[in-house]
Parts: structure tokens; C-alpha cells; sequence
């Protein structure tokens, strides 16, 4: 024989079947990863801020900012009313326009970022789009009036929405929480499901399952921390507004300064920034290649301790070694790849 062949044992049955749940199990857990904390902390804040301004909006001009879904039915409703003559046009007007104002906040978004995806790398207007929600809130606490100052609010939040739309494949809705509730109870019911087909013991939940668990495990973790954000904005808004002097809409600077001054910090520091991420993606890279390499070295040293096999111990070292090679240049080429990167930033901001 000119070349020596290794026969492989064929699986049983029960090995092959645990090896595709085990392959399984980890697309499960791949399919969704928590965002960062300081992706969450951002989210939460977010949700707390918009709580507050959609409770301060109802108790300073009885009309909620943020609830496109109501808006909308009223504005079915006041049409009907105004055709019977029991409405006048004022009622469908305000259903109307804060629904205009909504989607014109969620427009000068998809303006300012042009992608529906957290990616704080990209040339995507973070620090302005924050500023624009805080500007317009503090003109809707000034702003005498009834049905202009509530637009204001509803375009804030539009604006604010269409800012969060998704982070690692999590939807994430930060001025109303009917689709956030809707996913913690049915994420609640598919876990129970999987308890309930187990006789309620984890000890009997196979691989396939415990992923399924973690995973949906992780999503409720961001989901209530969104809801519960969001109901103690609404309770910071209506305590403030016993403490702060009339008229109640001047609470509305609370959640004004706190968006103003993160999209100030944020144009201020946004290099700063970018060059830390950017930081951590290559330690990651970096820990991935040494990781890679161990295993491989571990591959070489147990091929070694093959009988009979020089010549494929050969060959494999040989492989081994190209290997390592292109790994080294993977890592090269991406250090000049960040390096051209950082040029081209340079560059841009220069012009």
C-alpha cells in the first residue's frame, strides 16, 4: 500500500443521535446572544426616560404620546363620530397628528442611522439622533398649547424607538411595551412547556432542551429589564411631578437632560469610543487565533503517538505547519485592516 488508511468505527445508533443534539443544541445557544451590559443599561435608561415623558404627557395634556396603536383605533373612532355628527374634527385631528408626529420622529432616524441595527463603528449619527430627542422634549415642556407640545413628544419617541430597533437579533422597543409584554409571556409559556413535558424536573431535560431553556432564559432577563424600566420612568415621572412647580410638562426636562447629555458625551468621545470597541474585537480575535492554535498543537501531539503511521504523521505535520502559517497571516491582515480602517477615519473627519 502506498498509503496507510485509518479506518474509522462507524457511531452507533445512540452516539450518532447524541452528537446531531449536541450539534443542535449549540446552534440553539448561538442563535441568540445577550447584548452587552452596557447595551442593556443604555436600553433600560431609554425605556425609563420614555415611561416617564408618555405619563408626564397624559397628565399635562391628557393625551398619551407613544401609544401609535390607540392613536390609530381613535382615529377610526373619531371618523365615525365626526360622520354621525357626535365628534367634532378636533378629537380626529389630535388621533392624526400624533400619529404623524410619530412616524416624522422614527423618519429623521432612518435619516440619521441608516441601519436598523445598534452598531456604534459605523457613520450612524448616535450623538445627534440623542440630541434631536432631548431638543425636542424641552421645546414640548415649553411650548404653550395642547396639541403641539404632545406632537413634540410623540416625534421624541418615534425618534427614540426607531433608534433601539435591534441589537444581536433582540427586538428591542423602548417607548412601549405591548410586543415586550406579548414575548414575556409567550417566552414564559415555551419554557413551562418544556418543564411540563418533564415532569417538571431539569435533571430529565436532554441538551436539545437545556439550550432552548437558556436561551429563552436570556431573552427574559432583557425583556422584563425593558418592562420594569419602563414602569419606574412612568413612577419617577408622576412623583416628579408632585415635587416640581406648575406646570407639570416641566418634567419633561428629567428625561430631556439625561438623552442630551449621553448624545453630547457620546459626539464628544466618540473616538474614544470606537478606538475601545475596536480594542476589544481584537483581543477577542486574538484569544479565538491562540485558542485555534492550541487546539492544533494538541491535534499534532496526539497524531504523533500514532503506531504505524510515520508517513501520515508526516503529512499532517507538514499540513499542520500551513496551518499555522495562514493563521499567522489571518491575524496580520486584520491588524492592517483596523490600521486602514483608522486612515479612512482620519480622512473623513479631516474633510
Amino acid at each position: 500500500m502506498t498509503q496507510l488508511e485509518v479506518p474509522k468505527a462507524p457511531l452507533s445508533p445512540n452516539s450518532a443521535r447524541s452528537v446531531q443534539m449536541k450539534e443542535k443544541a449549540a446552534q440553539i445557544r448561538k442563535s441568540f446572544q445577550r447584548p452587552k451590559f452596557w447595551v442593556l443599561g443604555f436600553g433600560w435608561c431609554l425605556a425609563a426616560c420614555a415611561g416617564a415623558a408618555n405619563v408626564i404627557a397624559f397628565k399635562s395634556w391628557h393625551l398619551y404620546a407613544s401609544h401609535v396603536t390607540g392613536s390609530t383605533s381613535a382615529m377610526a373612532f373619531r371618523l365615525e363620530g365626526y360622520h354621525q355628527g357626535e365628534y367634532g374634527s378636533e378629537s380626529l385631528k389630535e388621533a392624526c397628528f400624533l400619529v404623524l408626529s410619530f412616524l416624522l420622529g422614527a423618519f429623521a432616524c432612518g435619516v440619521l442611522i441608516d441601519k436598523n441595527q445598534v452598531h456604534f463603528l459605523g457613520k450612524a449619527f448616535y450623538g445627534l439622533a440623542l440630541v434631536l430627542n432631548s431638543t425636542l422634549l424641552v421645546l414640548a415642556a415649553f411650548l404653550p398649547g395642547r396639541l403641539l407640545p404632545v406632537c413634540f413628544v410623540a416625534a421624541a419617541c418615534g425618534l427614540q424607538n426607531a433608534m433601539c430597533t435591534s441589537h444581536f437579533g433582540a427586538i428591542i422597543r423602548t417607548t412601549h411595551v405591548t410586543g415586550t409584554v406579548t414575548d414575556i409571556g409567550s417566552t414564559l409559556g415555551r419554557i413551562s412547556m418544556v418543564y411540563l413535558r418533564k415532569g417538571c424536573r431539569r435533571s430529565r431535560l436532554d441538551d436539545v432542551e437545556r439550550a432552548e431553556v437558556g436561551v429563552d432564559g436570556r431573552k427574559l432577563g432583557v425583556l422584563f429589564g425593558l418592562w420594569s424600566f419602563y414602569f419606574i420612568g412612568g413612577l419617577i415621572g408622576i412623583y416628579m411631578e408632585n415635587v416640581v412647580p406648575s406646570p407639570p410638562q416641566r418634567v419633561l426636562l428629567l428625561p430631556a437632560t439625561f438623552t442630551g447629555s449621553l448624545g453630547v458625551f457620546y459626539m464628544a468621545c466618540r473616538q474614544i469610543l470606537k478606538d475601545y470597541i475596536k480594542k476589544l474585537e481584537k483581543e477577542r480575535f486574538e484569544s479565538d487565533l491562540e485558542e485555534a492554535q492550541k487546539v492544533l498543537s494538541h491535534m499534532g501531539s496526539r497524531l504523533q503517538t500514532l503506531e504505524h503511521s510515520d508517513h501520515l504523521v508526516v503529512e499532517w505535520d507538514a499540513e499542520m505547519g500551513h496551518m499555522f502559517k495562514a493563521l499567522h497571516e489571518v491575524e496580520t491582515g486584520f491588524e492592517i485592516l483596523c490600521h486602514q480602517h483608522s486612515q479612512v477615519l482620519e480622512q473623513e473627519n479631516s474633510t
